[in-house]
């Protein structure tokens, strides 16, 4: 890209996903002040649930939010739709931030923040591929897996900031004040990034003129594209159950399989979050020299051979163990991760690319990915293995080899399908 339209560009296209994964965190973190300021007084271990329940239901939205922010990107602009959805998430966030509690609104106020999360997830089912499709797509040819891989970079760091934020207010407040107040600060700071990301994005040039379709680009994309569809969702799956099982999960299967203290169990995950990130960048470099399925061949390999001997050295008390365990799965981890942005927007055909992509991707990562927490502690309960969350890991990787299988090889294409 040429400067400086091009760092406008890169940064409208990440700024959506930082804020994204900054509110991801950020709930997570106080899922349970949460759950005490907007359920009546009940269990501790209800209201948790309750909050976690609303979380869950936000996800589930995002399959929905992915087919409406794609029609707009398809039959509107990938600007338009970049500026509707950082829109719908950033102001939500912060009404979070200022809505009364249970004490105040009664009843209203779960129903409140459940409509707000529902909004949210509507936003995020959409700008995870929007962004990834406008920075593939303003790419020069040679450098799309490296540009794409900055969405992911995003979504990571913005994952970073929001756990670096709520520890940081977790240790400046006191208690008090933190359940009383203090947790609304972070969640007001989001309108800040969001305002941010609207302006950027708003200076952004126009899209090109492009024909207006005979039919919407979800029903093309049902009528001509299910198989597409199907084999974006397959390439998408290793990356969905490997991120929610190694980089989510894996925190509490820590504290419950292995006695590990939570501080502890963040501080390592935080580490090899960090480690992922220089992984993805020199994935997207490397898929603009190699090839993007000959890469990820080989990290599929990588994660199914390694599945159950990664997570047996996870299986240790001593940290140095824990952590060793969770950088060699970083290595396939990341690698897809990169290379996912370029590898699903060069698969699908212009017209539809927003509407196919979005489906497909959240399919894996809103449904799939979204259960991968459930299914592994099921297992573990139900097996009484304390290994059996690799077996998901080594079927989401024999689903995404297959489907790789049935792609070819894009990145020596000189254009993006029109």
């Amino acid at each position: 890209m040429k400067p400086p339209s091009s760092r406008r560009t890169i940064a409208a296209g990440m700024i959506g996903n930082l804020l994204e994964w900054y509110d991801f965190a950020i709930y997570g973190y106080f899922a349970a002040t949460i759950g005490r300021v907007f359920f009546p007084a009940q269990d501790p271990v209800a209201q948790v649930l309750s909050a976690f329940g609303i979380f869950a239901l936000g996800y589930l939205m995002r399959p929905i939010g992915g087919i409406v922010v794609g029609h707009v990107g398809d039959r509107y602009g990938r600007r338009t739709a970049l500026t509707f959805s950082i829109t719908a998430m950033a102001l939500p966030t912060f009404l979070v931030g200022v809505l009364p509690g249970h004490a105040t609104l009664g009843i209203a106020a779960p129903i409140l923040l459940t409509l707000l999360r529902m909004i949210q997830g509507l936003s995020v089912g959409g700008e995870a591929t929007m962004s990834m499709i406008f920075l593939v797509e303003r790419a020069p040819p040679g450098r799309r897996g490296l540009v794409g891989s900055l969405a992911s970079l995003a979504a990571n760091g913005g994952f970073l900031m929001g756990s670096a934020v709520g520890a940081a207010f977790a240790a400046l407040l006191p208690a008090d004040a933190l359940a009383t107040w203090g947790w609304r600060i972070p969640f007001l700071l989001g309108l800040l990034v969001g305002i941010v990301g609207w302006w950027i994005r708003r200076l952004l040039e126009d899209d090109p003129p492009r024909p207006a379709p005979a039919t919407s680009p979800l029903a093309d994309t049902l009528r001509h594209h299910g198989r597409l569809v199907a084999r974006v969702a397959g390439v998408a799956i290793f990356n969905a159950v490997g991120f929610y099982l190694m980089f989510l999960y894996i925190v509490t299967w820590l504290q419950d399989v292995d006695g590990v203290a939570p501080a502890r169990a963040l501080e390592i995950n935080t580490v090899s979050m960090v480690v992922l990130l220089p992984v993805m960048i020199a994935a997207g470099w490397l898929s603009d020299r190699v090839g993007r399925r000959p890469l990820m061949f080989g990290a599929l390999v990588v994660g199914f051979a390694g599945a159950i001997p990664f997570l047996w050295l996870m299986h240790h008390s001593h940290p140095a163990l824990i952590l060793a365990g969770q950088l060699a799965f970083v290595i396939p981890a990341g690698i897809c991760l990169g290379v996912m942005p370029a590898i699903l927007t060069e698969a699908v055909p212009a017209g539809v690319r927003c509407t196919a992509v979005s489906l497909g991707y959240n399919i894996a990562f809103g449904i799939i990915g979204g259960l991968t927490p459930l299914t592994a502690a099921w297992l573990v309960a139900r097996t009484d293995m304390d290994l059996s969350p690799a077996w998901l890991i080594m079927a989401a990787a024999a689903v995404t080899f297959a489907a790789l299988l049935a792609s070819r090889e894009t990145s020596r294409d000189a254009t993006l399908p029109a």
